[in-house]
């Protein structure tokens, strides 16, 4: 059913799941569990030196997706009157649903996110206290850490101060994997992975293209001009590519040249595309920056992910 058709009395299930294909795909799943299962991949590989892949990993995959629509509920409620103004005519702003069906599946999501956590743990461990750590700062970030107008003229702070929840989510993610298991100097180079990617892509989000500029929505090619913004990009982008490249090196002994070459490739397919943006500017060219730098995150854990279970032999089991 079309959104263009849709009145608030059109079944729930058709409301709740057009507002996900528009703020939150899908196909946006897949980065997600691609996301643990590298997390999940390079904490056993640390901790035992081979990998067990289980049916449990599916359970990993959905608390995870879980959790990034939580950030998403909590961007909805933290955003609804500024996206009032400028996008009256999506799902929730146009009425379709509203805050309050939104609170009550996030609510749903972190009671699942919460119990899990609490399973594996078999009552309160580790697992759980990285759980709370997380959501703390996840809490924070939807409150804007109590400094929404300072933290709204500092873009760039904004940004890290959001970003820093990504090594958060990777240590809960390791612990779903690893219930328990100690700090490494492997897991800290996947810490510092999450951060770059996250930090990349958000600043890719919020390089436009002169025709999408608002005076009332702040974005970093109006603070670096777009020339400015787009060469930061290409610089995150290179610097998470070789942040790829130093875990691969850290996780085995010789790294494999095909694994090089697929990093490269898509590096060079986002510098391309950063490049023509930069030359010229637009909506169009904005969504292509968005789809490669999103490619080339994906293309590195999923490499990762390969190189980890060829090199460790991965053992398979339904328990």
């Amino acid at each position: 059913m079309s959104t263009l058709t849709m009145t608030p009395q059109s079944p729930f299930s058709s409301r709740f799941l057009a507002w996900m294909g528009e703020r939150f795909p899908f196909a946006n799943a897949l980065l997600f569990f691609i996301l643990y299962l590298a997390t999940a991949a390079v904490a056993r590989a640390t901790l035992t030196g081979e990998i067990d892949i289980s049916a449990l990993d599916l359970a990993g995959c959905l608390v995870t997706w879980s959790f990034f629509l939580v950030l998403r509920i909590f961007d909805e409620h933290k955003d609804y009157q500024l996206d009032c103004q400028n996008h009256p005519q999506r799902v929730l702003q146009s009425g379709l649903i509203t805050l309050g069906h939104l609170k009550i599946a996030g609510v749903l999501a972190i009671v699942a996110q919460l119990l899990w956590s609490i399973w594996l743990d078999r009552g309160l461990g580790q697992t759980t206290v990285a759980w709370m750590m997380m959501f703390a700062w996840t809490c924070l970030m939807g409150k804007e850490f109590f400094i929404a107008d300072w933290l709204n003229r500092h873009l760039t702070t904004y940004a890290v101060s959001h970003m820093l929840v990504m090594p958060l989510i990777v240590w809960w993610l390791a612990n779903l994997a690893v219930p328990g298991l100690a700090f490494s100097s492997t897991l800290g180079i996947l810490m510092g992975l999450a951060f770059v990617s996250g930090f990349c892509f958000e600043i890719t989000r919020k390089t436009k293209g002169p025709e999408e500029e608002r005076d009332s929505i702040d974005s970093y090619s109006r603070i670096f001009s777009v020339s400015g913004a787009a060469l930061i990009v290409m610089a995150l982008v290179t610097t998470m590519v070789l942040n790829q490249a130093w875990l691969i090196f850290d996780l085995t002994d010789q790294f494999p040249i095909w694994a090089a070459v697929v990093l490269l490739i898509f590096w060079a397919m986002s510098m391309r595309q950063l490049v023509s943006f930069r030359a010229a500017p637009d909506h169009k060219g904005r969504e292509k920056n968005e789809a490669f730098v999103a490619l080339t995150m994906l293309a590195g854990y999923a490499v990762l992910i390969v190189v980890v279970l060829a090199d460790r032999g991965p053992a398979l089991s339904l328990l």
